[in-house]
Formats: structure tokens, C-alpha cells, sequence
């Protein structure tokens, strides 16, 4: 089993000089002590994630400070650029690293990101696949049809080269079974998470997957909240808190969102139903929370239905020396012998 770093959440309360200190010391102790990666997200318009608008430049930044470790979007929200433009980023990010770049396509979901392209909402599906394509021919130095200023059909191919001749590419899925079958028909990974499926229903999708593979190398990374040690009190609030603080964004038709439950309809008890139910099965399942026998327990278990690599999300509203402090004890899991 391989471990990564993941990164979603933003603290705004913490001094300007200090936003970046988790995902850069983060990074360059996953660079230190042999993580695969560390993804970065794209997150616009909101405090949860707010830190994350552009997973190129933050990947940029992680490479400038480490030498081995894979840089990764998790995801780029493909229907919102031009394919050029992903691939031209992406491919700066692969020199500054020297070739350890990679990219999950998502989607989208949330209607006001779709500010960046309205008319992408409705076929956002088909418009990522197409994305996907398009930059792996970029990728690999093929030329692609434009339009110039003047109307005159040109043939462009990207720069800088990038290192990699074929980018290493994921398609994200929050647990529709279809991306699970999508991914596996183009030949790429899955990045998923288990906030909104079980650890049985996962193990199906991922028997799906591995059939439209057909014999074809794949891989599953599943992402994890994440934080070793002792459950003191201060993890379970942070927690409590990062979920509440999320329910706006996941569940609000106020918030732009495409799914038709507002907050503000469930009432003050509701909303705290959700979150304490959310919280214990973080706890109990769909997280790496608590003492390092019960997390290697869950490693194994993930392991068994072919889940290749657990992206560690560390960010949920801890102090920062809290999380750095405990990636010692996410260390001693990666060398346990469970990878």
C-alpha cells in the first residue's frame, strides 16, 4: 500500500504569513520519509478549500521545496479551462519537478464554480472525458486544431515540452460506479473518497473497474481524513467543526450547489444530526482516526478490495504543530508493512 498527503481544507483564522506552513512542511516531510505524493485540490469561491483556487501553482510550490515525492492535482476541474491551458501549467509544474507530475480530472459539481464557464454545467461529464484526451495528446507532443484571434484555423502543440512523455492520470469519482467503468474503459486511475460510499460498495465499483481494465494496469487511490494518536478532544472538535463548516457547501442550494437540500431548510438540529452521524463514521470507517493498530486494521481491509494508495487528508482544522506533529505516527504506519 502506498501513502500520500492530501490537502482540502483551509484555516482563515490563521495569519497570512503562516496559510501555506501545513502544506509545505507537510510536503517536504512526505518528501523525507518516503510518501508517494502529496495532491492538491481546486476549490473557488468558498472558505472550505479556499486556499486551494489552482492546483497548478500550489504543485509548483511543492516542488520547489522537495526532490522525490509525485506532485499531483487532486483534481483539476477539467469543463473550467481550455485543455491547453491545463496542459501548458501542468507541464511547467513536470520541469520544475523533474518529471513527477500528476493529474485526476474531475467534473465539477458546485454550479458557481462554473462562474469560469457556465455553458460547461449542463455536459460537464462529456466535457471532462474530452479535456482528458485532449491534454494527453498535448502531453505527448501532438499538435491540436485552434482558432486564432483572426478566425484562422492554427495547429498548436504546448510549451515546455514537459519530462514525462505520458502523464500519469487519475479520473475523480465521489462514488458514481459509471466513472469507476469510464475510468477503466480509458485506461487510467481512480481517485475516490469514502464520504458518500461504503467500504462494501467501494470494493464493487473497484471489481468494475478492474474489468474494463481488462488486464491493463490500473490504480485506486482512495481518499482519507487522516490524523494518528490518541482521539482527544480536540481532534473530535476539529473534526465536528470542519464537517459543519463543509455542510454548506456539500448540501446548499444556497451555495450554488447542484443538489437540491438547503442547510438552512434542515434547522439548527438537523444540520448538527448530519454532522455528529458524519463525524462517527469517519471514526468508525470512511477515516485513518485514532490509535495505529485500529488505522493499520482499516489499511488492510482497503488493501484487500485493491485500493492501491490512501491519500491522507490532513487539513480538517487542527493546529498546524498538532498535524506535523502526528506525521510521525502516519510514518510509522508506512513502515509497518502495510503498503
Amino acid at each position: 500500500m502506498r501513502f500520500s498527503l492530501f490537502y482540502f481544507a483551509d484555516d482563515s483564522t490563521q495569519p497570512s504569513a503562516d496559510r501555506y506552513e501545513l502544506l509545505l512542511e507537510g510536503a517536504r516531510y512526505a518528501d523525507a520519509h518516503g510518501f508517494t505524493a502529496v495532491w492538491t485540490p481546486e476549490r473557488h469561491f468558498h472558505a472550505f478549500g479556499g486556499l486551494y483556487p489552482n492546483s497548478a501553482v500550489t504543485g509548483a510550490a511543492v516542488a520547489a521545496v522537495t526532490e522525490r515525492v509525485a506532485v499531483r492535482a487532486g483534481s483539476v476541474v477539467a469543463p473550467l479551462h481550455h485543455p491547453i491551458r491545463i496542459a501548458e501549467d501542468w507541464a511547467v509544474v513536470d520541469n520544475l519537478s523533474g518529471g513527477r507530475v500528476g493529474v485526476s480530472f474531475a467534473s465539477g459539481w458546485h454550479a458557481v464554480d462554473f462562474a469560469f464557464n457556465p455553458g460547461g454545467y449542463a455536459d460537464r461529464t462529456r466535457i471532462t472525458i474530452e479535456t482528458l484526451e485532449q491534454v494527453r495528446r498535448l502531453w505527448r507532443g501532438e499538435e491540436v486544431s485552434v482558432v486564432t484571434g483572426v478566425g484562422e484555423e492554427q495547429r498548436v502543440r504546448i510549451f515546455p515540452p514537459p519530462v514525462q512523455p505520458e502523464l500519469p492520470v487519475w479520473l475523480t469519482s465521489s462514488g458514481s460506479v459509471e466513472t469507476f467503468r469510464r475510468a477503466g474503459a480509458l485506461g487510467v486511475g481512480v481517485l475516490t473518497n469514502l464520504l458518500s460510499q461504503s467500504v462494501d460498495e467501494l470494493a464493487r465499483k473497484i471489481k468494475e473497474y478492474r474489468a474494463e481494465l481488462a488486464g491493463r494496469p490500473g490504480d485506486v487511490a482512495v481518499m482519507l481524513h487522516t490524523h494518528l494518536g490518541p482521539t482527544t478532544d480536540a481532534v473530535r472538535e476539529a473534526l465536528t467543526a470542519y464537517v459543519r463548516s463543509s455542510v454548506g457547501l456539500h448540501l446548499g442550494s444556497s451555495a450554488g450547489s447542484a443538489r437540491d437540500v438547503d442547510p438552512a431548510a434542515l434547522g439548527r438540529k438537523g444540520v448538527e444530526f448530519m454532522t455528529r452521524r458524519a463525524v462517527k463514521r469517519f471514526f468508525d470507517e470512511a477515516g485513518l482516526l485514532g490509535e495505529l493498530d485500529v488505522a493499520a486494521e482499516r489499511v488492510r481491509r482497503l488493501a484487500a478490495i485493491g485500493v492501491d494508495e490512501i491519500a491522507c487528508l490532513i487539513d480538517f482544522g487542527l493546529e498546524t504543530s498538532a498535524v506535523l506533529g502526528s506525521l510521525d505516527q502516519l510514518g510509522k504506519l508506512l513502515d509497518s508493512g502495510d503498503r
